[in-house]
């Protein structure tokens, strides 16, 4: 099993890279695009791993998935955090490593926020199975949520309450 670990601003560049192949793989299940990405400068990506939460599991010290969570901002909303970035590279699926970096994401969100959220692509059935695994219920849908390449993608809004 990998070793998991919080992503720190040293590892802007390997996290990057990372983000970079989810993006190009998967442009339908992530709201950047792969074009925003690459005019990040590592100082961006930097400061967007001091601002969120990522963790990262390393598999003989390679980065190879990810996923992280914020607390939303504002007074009426900072019960509520949101998971996003989660990706798995295709050699590393299959033995649970996307369950055990939601898993770390709800064992530190847990006594931060009351809720998590996040959004997952319709038709994305193994992400929606390991979602709804793990406790989290749909409560809608965002119909078009993301548009790529002249395909819309709805997204299904989920929610796990922590306390």
């Amino acid at each position: 099993m990998a070793d998991i670990r919080r992503l720190e601003v040293g590892d802007a560049a390997v996290y990057q890279a990372l983000r970079l192949e989810a993006l190009e793989r998967h442009p339908e299940a992530f709201g950047s695009s792969v074009e925003d990405e690459r005019l990040s400068t590592t100082t961006a990506v930097s400061d967007r791993l001091a601002r969120s939460v990522v963790f990262g599991a390393f598999d003989g010290g390679r980065l190879v998935g990810t996923a992280g969570w914020y607390r939303m901002a504002g007074a009426k909303t900072a019960h509520r955090g949101k998971l996003w970035g989660v990706y798995v590279t295709a050699s590393a699926r299959g033995n649970g490593l996307a369950q055990a970096l939601v898993e770390r994401v709800l064992d530190d969100a847990r006594g931060q926020v009351e809720q998590l959220h996040l959004s997952v692509t319709a038709g994305d059935d193994g992400s929606l199975r390991l979602y709804e695994r793990l406790g989290f219920r749909s409560y809608g849908t965002e119909p078009r949520a993301l548009k790529v390449d002249g395909a819309y993608f709805d997204e299904l809004l989920m929610v796990r309450e922590l306390a």
